[in-house]
């Protein structure tokens, strides 16, 4: 009678098409009729225990002891009858993934030795233990239910977000209420103060605090205005706005979410699919003893209690528990994992690589000095390099644009505008030739540089600037470490991950600065994208198990070589989301050390349930063997054994419960070379 399962869970497609997603089994029909069973079923025995006393004859309690197994066995013969022909689990109520059949296959004839033990019972007229028996399990099914339903708040909670309903406003300013499914790119909604947002869009007009938690994880509200994204599932707190979708229903963050947390719910443990493989084989070979017992012995009682015995419930549910557990707790921290096999790999991570950029630094880039050369005016050089960036999406053209409109710059029209992949940008600015990027990208393009004065350029990143043919000038950007990453990166390695890099296309000199303030132990300078998937290569070739962490959209190759490939910042971007196999919905590095810790107590926790199932299977089967099992006590320590693993199960859910609250919330241009890794230098 297992509580929990993948078959408890919606499969991953069914929220996507319904303003109402189907939520976990919480409160499936089949539940609702044991309770219905069990309270009937309960009065009913009570009545035949008083009236073996009360009467002469035990005609009357026999009566009502055989009206009471009918209660109370039912349900459980009846669902074991169903799975046996269906295939399927008997508290399996919804849809499932038909990739993992074979395997709930396997695990729906375990119910059926319980099944076996109710009928024996009743078959050889023992009522009234037929009827207590039936009574525990059924009992033990509904605390197992239940208690396993904690474990799940999370994701029920997660998967209810959606709003049923969305005010739809027209050219004209009407307002009209529709359903939320039929949302699609291009509408305008009004969200009010205490509304659920739709699904992913752009403010239009408006100003608010949104609680972004459900998906980042991160508890406190984020200021939103004019142009800044929104994710369906938010919670709106203050302000009315209006918002133009751009992402509905199950390809908003929220639906990707929602999918990746119900894959990987399914998914599992090697351990368990190991024991799947002999799954098959076990209910036969235990009617099998169990038809010996009675055929050597003559005692059905010993045969009975072998059944009750014999079915590994509690081994069942050692690994679904323990996953759907770990999954409420990354969750509600804003970490989602495709997999239960990428969880099991990171508690084996020796080596993370790292972008510089936009992971362990803010990626908030600020030009703080200019230095044109000679004979060249500062607001030329920041104009001729503001009018090329323009057209660039980099956080270095944002810097640049930012601080040409602090200076009152407005930059011309650029032409013929091409970007190279982490080289550098180029353009036709009022009929003259500009380079915009790194200094080795610009020497290539037969600049001389010879003559820049890098005194002054100590720590920063450079952008070198060259009008028709000639060096204009650079402009050096800095970029401050997160405030966590330094703590972050402590405790990776106090985790056990030995090699913890860097690599950047940044110089040598702001590369050094910001490995040493934040504890790397190498890093990789002036890199093309390319050497990121070098760099992981090499780390494998080491023996290492490599944990790569990008924002999956220039990452890709490396993501791939990975033994780990994590996204950060993946909220609103679907190919973060896509290309990586964990999710991080935020840019909280703390998160890192979270995953590795998460990942080894669910390990460890799934060992200690199947170990303590076999120990107990063996005590059991230990009593039986000297005499003095009964069935009744079969049932009682066959509830017992699985409540305790749930229990021990539901300890994952409090994982990382102390960083919930916080103060803040391969391009075929370029060429191959060997990538040098620094040890970092002291701070």
């Amino acid at each position: 009678m297992t509580a929990l399962d993948s078959a408890d869970l919606p499969a991953p497609h069914d929220h996507a098409h319904n303003a109402e997603p189907k939520p976990p089994a919480a409160a499936e029909p089949g539940v609702d009729l044991k309770i219905i069973a069990v309270l009937f079923g309960c009065t009913v025995l009570i009545c035949a225990v008083i009236a073996r006393f009360l009467f002469p004859s035990g005609d009357y309690s026999d009566l009502l002891a055989m009206l009471a197994a009918l209660l109370l066995g039912g349900p459980i013969v009846y669902g074991a009858g169903k799975g046996l022909i269906t295939g399927r689990c008997s508290h399996d109520h919804g849809d499932h993934d038909h990739s993992h059949d074979h395997a709930e296959h396997s695990d729906s004839h375990m119910e059926e030795l319980v099944a076996l033990a109710i009928i024996a019972s009743f078959v050889s007229a023992e009522y009234l233990e037929c009827a207590a028996v039936a009574f525990f399990m059924l009992i033990a099914s509904l605390i197992e239910h239940r208690t396993a339903v904690g474990a799940l708040k999370s994701i029920e909670s997660l998967i209810r977000l959606t709003p049923t309903n969305a005010v739809k406003l027209a050219d004209d300013g009407s307002e009209t209420e529709v359903k939320a499914a039929t949302l699609v790119p291009g509408d305008v909604v009004l969200v009010l103060p205490g509304d659920n947002i739709p699904g992913d869009g752009v403010i239009r007009s408006g100003v608010s605090t949104v609680n972004e938690a459900n998906i980042t994880g991160e508890s406190l509200p984020v200021e939103k205005a004019d142009g800044a994204e929104v994710y369906g599932g938010t919670i709106n707190e203050t302000g009315r706005l209006e918002i133009e979708i751009t992402r509905a229903g199950e390809d908003s963050t929220l639906g990707k979410v929602q999918s990746l947390i119900l894959q990987a719910a399914q998914t599992r443990p090697a351990a368990v699919r190991e024991l799947g493989k002999y799954a098959a084989y076990y209910t036969p070979v235990v009617v099998m003893i169990a038809a010996m017992i009675y055929f050597f012995t003559g005692e059905l009682q010993h045969s009975i209690s072998l059944l009750l015995v014999a079915c590994p419930c509690a081994m069942i549910l050692a690994a679904p528990t323990a996953v759907v557990a770990a999954l409420s707790a990354a969750a509600r921290l804003g970490v989602y994992v495709k997999s239960v096999a990428e969880l099991e790999v990171v508690r084996r991570v020796t080596a993370f690589v790292f972008d510089k950029t936009g992971t362990i630094t803010t990626g908030n880039l600020e030009v703080s000095r200019l230095k044109p050369a000679d004979g060249v005016d500062g607001a030329d050089l920041l104009r001729m390099a503001a009018a090329v960036e323009q057209n660039s999406r980099h956080p270095v053209a944002r810097a640049v644009g930012a601080i040409a409109r602090k200076a009152q710059v407005t930059p011309p029209a650029a032409d013929d505008f091409a970007e190279v992949a982490g080289r550098g940008v180029s353009g036709t600015v009022e009929g003259r030739r500009v380079l915009v990027g790194r200094q080795n990208w610009l020497e290539e393009q037969g600049i001389d540089l010879a003559g820049a004065d890098l005194a002054d350029s100590e720590g920063m990143s450079l952008l070198f600037v060259a009008v028709d043919g000639r060096f204009h000038g650079w402009l050096g950007l800095a970029d401050k470490p997160r405030k966590e990453a330094a703590a972050a990166i402590h405790a990776l390695g106090e985790l056990g991950v030995k090699r913890r890099v860097m690599i950047t296309g940044d110089r040598q000199s702001p590369a050094n600065r910001v490995a040493a303030e934040v504890g790397l132990t190498d890093f990789t300078a002036e890199a093309l994208p390319g050497d990121k998937l070098t760099l992981v290569e090499d780390l494998k070739k080491a023996g290492h198990t490599v944990a790569v962490i990008g924002d999956g959209v220039n990452d890709g190759p490396a993501l791939a070589a990975g033994h780990v490939s994590i996204a950060m910042g993946a909220a609103g971007s679907d190919v973060a989301v896509d290309a990586a196999r964990i999710a991080l919905m935020n840019n909280n590095l703390d998160r890192l050390p979270f995953l590795i810790t998460l990942s080894r107590q669910t390990v460890s926790v799934i060992r200690q349930n199947l170990i303590g199932t076999l120990v107990y299977i063996l005590l059991m089967l230990a009593l039986l063997a000297a005499g003095v099992l009964t069935p009744m006590w079969a049932a009682i320590g066959h509830g017992i054994s699985s409540i305790i693993v749930i229990f021990n199960s539901a300890r994952l859910v409090r994982v990382g419960e102390e960083l919930e609250v916080h103060a803040h919330g391969a391009d075929h241009a370029e060429e191959r070379r060997p990538v040098v890794t620094t040890r970092v230098a002291s701070a």
